[in-house]
């Protein structure tokens, strides 16, 4: 599934996080769209694999030539492991807020947005968390309040905006987040990196718990042409931070425009 911003050629693709946070990059669709076309590709699928078929279908379906992907958080990873897959098809790939390559990165990942909460938050959460455990009608709206909670912990200075619009999916959550960090555990996430010719450039907040070492120094290792950018006063959202988003778009656009 995808939507199209702006007008063709489509040459540039937005890969979401989540899992399972479908609609929460179009506020960068619309923004992208003023000067390019994008599409904005949604993942409905239950494995790794059948999610980069989809976005193959996309790509197929609305791209020109091989594309651009900004892939964000776990979407960074899922461009990534595409980008591996079918290195003909994308011409230069774009990790923002990526999650760490590496097990050992994210370690304290968890105890450093725990300890940015309140009191009354980490409380909520541990309920949140309980809830997540059980089963019921209402399992997908559990996992979005858990996940705005957290949302604090990930921010340096947000401007205000409304995420009512994203589709959050518990069931793609679980499925895929399970695959994808037994890939990281073993290794083979990051060994993908040596089938990918294109460049690849980072773009992280040093606010970011996700640690940048995490994505920097594995990627250094495996990648033929990677940069990167470390941007200052932002957290894991670059486009919903008050001191970095101007400078988060014109990086993107930079990139996007050089061949």
């Amino acid at each position: 599934m995808a939507k199209t911003y702006g007008k063709p050629p489509y040459q540039t693709f937005l890969i979401h996080g989540g899992p399972g946070a479908a609609g929460e990059m179009a506020g960068v669709a619309d923004y992208l769209s003023q000067r390019i076309g994008v599409v904005e590709s949604f993942q409905t699928r239950l494995t790794i694999n059948e999610l980069i078929l989809e976005l193959k279908r996309d790509i197929e379906d609305c791209g020109s030539g091989p594309v651009c992907l900004v892939g964000y958080s776990w979407g960074a990873w899922l461009s990534y492991i595409f980008t591996a897959s079918y290195p003909d098809l994308v011409r230069k790939l774009i990790l923002v807020g990526s999650g760490p390559f590496e097990q050992e990165y994210a370690k304290d990942l968890w105890a450093i947005r725990l300890a940015r909460l309140n009191e009354q938050d980490r409380q909520r959460v541990r309920e949140l968390e309980a809830d997540l455990e059980k089963s019921g009608p209402d399992m997908n709206e559990i996992l979005r309040q858990y996940g705005n909670i957290l949302v604090k912990s990930d921010v340096f200075n947000p401007l205000p905006c409304d995420d009512n619009e994203v589709k959050v999916d518990l069931n793609i959550f679980q499925y895929i987040w399970k695959e994808a960090s037994e890939l990281r555990l073993s290794g083979e996430l990051l060994k993908l990196g040596s089938k990918i010719v294109c460049p690849v450039i980072a773009i992280h907040g040093l606010h970011d718990p996700h640690p940048y070492s995490g994505v920097i120094q594995p990627l250094s290792a495996v990648l033929q042409d990677f940069r990167y950018h470390l941007l200052e006063h932002c957290g894991h959202t670059p486009w919903k931070e008050r001191m970095a988003k101007d400078h988060f778009y014109r990086l993107l656009f930079a990139e996007l425009s050089e061949k």
